[in-house]
């Protein structure tokens, strides 16, 4: 088992032992009826926490996926547009589509950061996430940024689905996400805006094709 899996396990079954001894009952009289009594998500939240305080900072499992499997953190070849470029009614320069994963009162502005490599999140990592920040990544990137995402003002997914790992992670730390999106190239700085206020895609929209609702715009300096 890898370093922090490995911890996080050894201690959530030291908890529920511990709490269940305490019951006296048998395990099938505590684990459907009493299960949060037994382990809640404020427990996580403190294993988790005593972690991150001992020093831990996550570096080995935003590396392992990449040394382990290395051929599937290749950045595939694009086409160089995959978005045909415009400007809506409004004037703003639309320059990609995807589909929301949660949906927000506001729209979410901030600089891109194209993140492939690891070294890239490592360096987040140490010196932190500047704020306001909107990820780019392809498919792949979503486990190589899943250390650091909760950092992010923002995610634009070049791939997956709002079902995929990343659309889940998205949901449990909150964060604006596009995923399944064709944009114009993007370069490191440029500030668009997310419309993350669009709705999810309903349940059979990948089979059905109606994808490709939330809208992003590039914000374009006035000098």
């Amino acid at each position: 088992m890898l370093p922090l899996p490995g911890r996080f396990n050894t201690a959530v079954r030291s908890l529920a032992a511990q709490r269940f001894s305490a019951t006296g009952e048998q395990w099938k009289d505590s684990v459907f009826e009493r299960q949060f009594d037994i382990f809640s998500v404020e427990d996580a939240r403190a294993i988790e926490q005593e972690a991150l305080d001992s020093g831990y900072r996550f570096e080995y499992s935003a590396t392992v996926s990449l040394e382990s499997e290395p051929h599937k953190y290749k950045r595939t070849d694009r086409e160089a547009r995959a978005f045909s470029e415009d400007r809506d009614s409004d004037g703003r320069r639309h320059v990609g589509i995807g589909d929301n994963v949660i949906k927000k009162s506001q729209t979410v502005i901030g600089p891109v950061a194209l993140i492939s490599a690891v070294e890239q999140v490592m360096e987040l990592l140490t010196d932190g996430i500047p704020p306001g920040t909107i990820a780019v990544i392809d498919d792949s990137g979503g486990t190589l940024t899943a250390p650091i995402i909760e950092g992010f003002a923002g995610v634009i997914c070049l791939g997956g689905t709002v079902r995929s790992h990343l659309g889940i992670l998205a949901r449990e730390y909150d964060v604006p996400t596009l995923m399944n999106c064709k944009i114009n190239d993007l370069k490191n700085g440029d500030v668009v805006e997310l419309e993350v206020t669009a709705a999810p895609p309903a349940a059979d929209a990948y089979e059905t094709g109606d994808t490709g609702h939330a809208r992003i715009w590039l914000i374009e300096s006035e000098s």
